[in-house]
């Protein structure tokens, strides 16, 4: 009887500390009220202009200027939308082609040249790199309507005005999207993959190709999007650089304020019209985006 009230007592001490060692869990690592309560307000702040744009684009040109305004949108969007289809001035349908081609060679462009330059200066060890990096960032300080007069005469001497290379040639690489693969990239692939890569005899690349563009999948996705979106809203050069003939779509949008009388119901049934493209690639490569990042900070 003793050795069995023995035992117990023997193993008191283990217990505990296999009890200490057991993972606790920890207070206050769930967000709070407060957190939530900041989110929603972010999330109305952020929503509410594409409602006030509703709101006026549903109406008609006296709805801005009525005092006693709804807040309950009106019927006459689609009418509105129409309008600004069927106007022969704004040509929407070859505004919208011509904002898609160009925002989608603008970003596949960016993401390809940019993780090429990132992955070189990021794993290739050459000599000057951190100071021609430096370079290259220094740039971003440029503002670029310092450079649009020479632009403008280098296209005009190539015969590219009113074209839509002249807005994708100088937006095929940026200097944020270098500096962002750079930093990307130094963290996310280990030199030791390199150096395998290079003994089974891969050449720089091909290293490239099968090491460094899929580590870069979640950040080039990222890039990707900001700069479809960059370049989708770009309004100053192509404005320039366009005829209005073959405009892009906010190019084509401001036709609808050149008159003496400007409707804005119109104008805003109108800028919804060139954000429905933008919602709705959010809503199809949102999960992939955050899925991607989730990855990569996983493998990382």
């Amino acid at each position: 009887m003793s050795v069995l009230t023995e035992r117990p007592a023997a193993a008191e001490p283990e217990a505990r500390s296999a009890a200490r060692k057991r993972p606790r869990h920890v207070k206050g690592t769930r967000p709070g009220w407060f957190v939530y309560a900041c989110l929603g307000v972010v999330m109305l702040a952020s929503v509410f202009p594409f409602y006030w744009s509703l709101l006026i684009g549903s109406g008609d040109s006296s709805t801005i200027r009525d005092p006693n305004m709804s807040w309950i949108p009106g019927g006459n969007f689609f009418a509105n939308a129409a309008k600004v289809i069927n106007d022969p001035a704004v040509n929407f349908w070859v505004a919208l082609w011509n904002s898609i081609v160009s925002s989608g060679l603008i970003a596949l462009s960016v993401v390809f040249f940019s993780t090429l330059a990132g992955w070189a200066f990021a794993k290739l060890k050459f000599k000057g790199s951190n100071v021609l990096l430096v370079f290259v960032i220094a740039t971003m300080a440029v503002p670029m309507q310092l450079g649009v007069v020479p632009l403008y005469i280098l296209f005009s001497d190539l015969g590219w005005t009113g074209q839509l290379g002249a807005i994708i040639v100088p937006a095929l690489v940026s200097a944020f999207g270098v500096f962002w693969m750079t930093q990307y990239l130094r963290q996310a692939v280990p030199d030791e993959l390199i150096e395998a890569a290079r003994v089974d005899g891969a050449s720089s690349f091909r290293t490239f190709l099968t090491v460094g563009l899929p580590a870069a999948r979640p950040a080039a996705a990222m890039l990707a999007l900001f700069t479809f979106v960059s370049a989708w809203n770009n309004f100053f050069w192509p404005f320039i650089v366009l005829d209005r003939q073959n405009p892009t779509l906010p190019v084509a949008l401001s036709l609808l304020q050149s008159n003496y009388f400007v409707d804005y119901s119109i104008v805003l049934a109108g800028v919804l019209l060139a954000t429905v493209p933008l919602l709705i690639l959010f809503v199809f490569a949102g999960k992939q985006l955050v899925s991607g990042i989730m990855q990569g900070a996983v493998k990382g």
